[in-house]
């Protein structure tokens, strides 16, 4: 199994930055994609970021390109989220999610991963 921890979520001003952390621990080792999806209410999840473990591509929704900004750091074992130039749409919850090469396909859905965490939320004022 794999578990996973956001943190880092937290109430800003617009324009404000905050640094969303996912911790994950378990059996990794298969893990080849961990990516960002968030959740306002009465919307569904959509893609934030994503970053493949191994090659150390990211890609990032249109949404948020050159806004935030996805990265892993091995030795604490996080995937970190940094977003900038907050803005009042990006307020949701925000999700941790991690996947293995059995579920193919477009880092971006979320039907390509299979572990989430429990979610950090962020709200921009």
């Amino acid at each position: 199994e794999v578990q996973l921890v956001e943190s880092g979520g937290g109430s800003v001003q617009a324009g404000g930055s905050l640094k969303l952390s996912c911790t994950y621990s378990g059996y990794t080792s298969f893990i080849d994609c961990m990516g960002w999806f968030r959740q306002a209410p009465g919307q569904e999840r959509a893609a934030v970021a994503a970053h493949y473990t191994g090659t150390a591509t990211t890609y990032v929704a249109d949404s948020v390109k050159g806004r935030f900004t996805i990265s892993q750091d091995n030795a604490k074992n996080t995937v970190n989220l940094q977003t900038n130039s907050l803005k009042p749409e990006d307020t949701a919850m925000y999700y941790c999610a991690a996947t293995s090469p059995v579920k193919l396909g477009d880092p971006l859905n979320s039907r390509r991963y299979t572990y989430w965490g429990q979610g950090t939320q962020v709200t921009v004022s």
